[in-house]
């Protein structure tokens, strides 16, 4: 009986990428003529598939990554095999600038929630840009201020024990127009992704978009949300007490 070829990593699945790819890569468009040509010319695309790990704690930077389709998770699991969900990362989100900038090791694991299209720049490439690059410099400034924000924003969510307060903080995060820029007003997500992505069970998570809906926050659509008032995401807060 003929062994079973090893399944390929999602590494050695890289391609080169298609030109409508490049076109969702937002920081291509603040380089100059040959500071494009040389990162088109090193960026490679991966198909992952759902539960694929893209980056994985304790393993060193070899990539800037970023979200040209579909969906994943940032977690860390901690000594008692609890699995911590951080984010998630929609189209156009890159991610990893900090760990690329100090060239260490991972801090946590990257996955796949459904089929996705991975694009990676070379570490090496990404510290050449910086050197070279002031739109790019820029770019990760940005990206690094918006980041910050987004995990004390985490954080304040991580404490909040209201489910539909933490489902509309959460929803908030993933409509950022600076640090995912692909998604524009409708995020395709189901809601038992967004159920792994907040620590809630997907019925409890469906009683919280319904009342978001009920107060024309969002719209549920098929396969997806679409956002209706992002301050009122942003500034949900509790009920007052009667």
């Amino acid at each position: 009986m003929a062994a079973t070829a090893p399944e390929l990593s999602l590494h050695q699945r890289r391609r080169a990428p298609t030109p409508a790819e490049l076109a969702g890569i937002p920081w291509l468009r603040v380089l100059q003529p040959a500071e494009y040509g040389r990162a088109i010319g090193d960026i490679s695309v991966g198909d992952a598939l759902p539960g694929d790990l893209v980056c994985r704690m304790g393993r060193p930077v070899t990539y800037w990554f970023g979200v040209i389709e579909g969906l994943l998770k940032m977690s860390m699991d901690n000594a008692q095999g609890q699995t911590m969900t951080f984010t998630g990362v929609p189209p156009g989100g890159w991610f990893g600038e900090g760990t690329a900038l100090k060239r260490e090791a991972y801090r946590y694991n990257i996955q796949a929630l459904r089929k996705s299209v991975v694009a990676g720049l070379p570490v090496d490439t990404f510290h050449w840009l910086l050197d070279h690059s002031i739109g790019f410099n820029r770019f990760v400034m940005n990206q690094l201020n918006e980041r910050l924000g987004q995990f004390i924003a985490a954080r304040e969510i991580d404490r909040m024990n209201n489910p539909d307060l933490r489902v509309a903080r959460s929803l908030a995060a993933l409509f950022n127009p600076v640090l995912y820029p692909g998604v524009g007003e409708v995020l395709r997500i189901t809601q038992q992704e967004l159920a792994y992505l907040v620590g809630l069970s997907r019925q409890r998570v469906n009683e919280a978009l319904t009342a978001l809906q009920a107060q024309a926050t969002i719209r549920v659509e098929y396969g997806g949300l679409r956002i209706l008032d992002l301050d009122a995401l942003r500034s949900s807060v509790l009920p007052k007490p009667l």
